[in-house]
């Protein structure tokens, strides 16, 4: 099998490029860690040394009320030396995650499902980027490697959603569903993203058969090994923990509830300060019906690109779940390259990527004024993350109506660069 020189080039330079910052600048890893950009409650490599710490005295990890993320990732952890007299040996897991995870985005990229698929073929096909290119994308963005660097555990969560996808497009369903399950296990939203995979998986399944399954048995089959997955997952957590449920708790149940009100990039922390506790239950329930209510919606209107929707979720989620994250931004920015033929169809690029550059820039700028400097308040700071939560959704609004605009012009040939306006 001849190699890739191109790839393999690309992977040595971002695999050195990771090292290099491990060990040039030993407290970078920490100042990253201690950002509420890179780390949030769930995903936090501090408060997982504050739990590994007590699993390995036997201990129950969550007794503290800090550690809120997923038993496994604890024996995962104690395998490893201790990551402050050997930090490097964590570094290189999470650059070999990231190699992992751009690995997984050229297997999707040579595919070429997000310009041909079972449903619809874009007029503009010829227009793309390939897999190593993509891979050099995310690899190489600072959002990225700010990831890497912070040692965020979202990046596993990353890595599933991506070989679930991958997978999916192979035609392996049972691998989808089983990497979709470790994801969900992590991190709850990703089970979300179960819909148009297995639309995906039904559609890639059609492809490659002369007959056509049952959409509904097929579908049923699937959500039986997800659901099969994660039990079996949490089933392996009750054993670690002591033969306890009090993870659950722990962890989805923080996710849900939303106790943790520590700041982040997105839009629930803030709120959930200002309203009263009466409110409370209310407001929860609306933002997560929000969430979740987009996936029907961009399912059944965009049916003919599912893999076009779980890129769009991805973007939603990084914008709309309770602890969001520059990790998020990142898996969003990693799959969005994939629709390279439909920039030209976006109208308001300039004002999405102005308004997340200026996001980016002056966020920890008024966060440092608002908890170091003392010269600012809260409001300083959730006013650039409404900026930021702004241009992430005209980004998205506007790769939807470029993905429409595609389909429609793939029907109306003739219409194909004339301005058309919805009266």
């Amino acid at each position: 099998m001849p190699v890739d020189r191109r790839k393999v080039a690309v992977f040595a330079a971002a695999f050195a490029l990771r090292v290099l910052l491990f060990c040039a600048f030993p407290s970078l890893p920490d100042l990253l860690t201690g950002r509420v950009e890179v780390s949030t409650p769930i995903s936090s490599f501090k408060r997982l040394q504050e739990g590994l710490f007590l699993y390995t005295r036997n201990v129950s990890p969550y007794d503290g009320g800090v550690f809120h993320q997923a038993p496994l990732l604890l024996p995962i952890f104690a395998l490893l030396p201790n990551a402050q007299n050997f930090p490097l040996v964590t570094g290189i897991l999470y650059s070999l995650t990231d190699l992992l995870n751009a690995n997984a985005l050229i297997t999707i990229s040579d595919s070429a499902e997000s310009v041909s698929g079972r449903l619809h073929t874009t007029s503009r096909k010829n227009i793309r980027w390939d897999g190593v290119f993509i891979a050099a994308g995310y690899l190489f963005n600072p959002f990225t490697i700010a990831t890497c660097l912070g040692r965020s555990t979202n990046i596993f969560a990353n890595l599933s959603i991506l070989y679930a996808v991958s997978n999916a497009i192979s035609g392996n369903g049972l691998n989808a569903m089983l990497a979709l399950g470790f994801a969900s296990y992590l991190s709850m939203y990703p089970a979300l993203l179960f819909i148009p995979l297995v639309l995906l998986c039904y559609d890639r399944h059609v492809r490659g058969m002369k007959s056509v399954p049952s959409a509904v048995l097929f579908a049923l089959k699937h959500f039986a090994v997800l659901a099969g997955s994660i039990a079996s997952l949490l089933g392996v957590s009750y054993l670690l923990t002591g033969c306890s449920w009090e993870f659950i708790s722990a962890t989805y149940g923080v996710q849900l509830l939303v106790p943790d009100l520590t700041p982040n990039v997105g839009l629930w922390w803030y709120f959930f300060i200002e309203i009263f506790d009466s409110f409370r239950e209310f407001f929860l329930g609306v933002f997560w019906l929000h969430l979740a209510g987009y996936m029907g919606g961009l399912t059944i209107r965009l049916r003919r690109q599912p893999l076009f929707v779980v890129t769009t979720l991805l973007g939603i989620f990084a914008i709309f779940q309770p602890y969001p994250s520059i990790s998020d931004v990142s898996l969003y920015f990693a799959l969005i390259p994939l629709y390279r033929h439909l920039f030209p169809l976006m109208r308001y690029t300039f004002f999405a990527v102005s308004a997340l550059l200026y996001a980016t820039l002056l966020g920890p700028a008024f966060y440092h004024l608002w908890i170091y400097a003392g010269s600012g308040n809260a409001n300083f700071f959730y006013a650039i993350t409404l900026v930021w939560s702004l241009g992430l959704s005209i980004l998205v609004a506007d790769s939807i109506f470029a993905a429409l605009r595609d389909e429609w012009e793939q029907e109306n040939p003739e219409m194909k660069g004339k301005d058309v306006r919805q009266i």
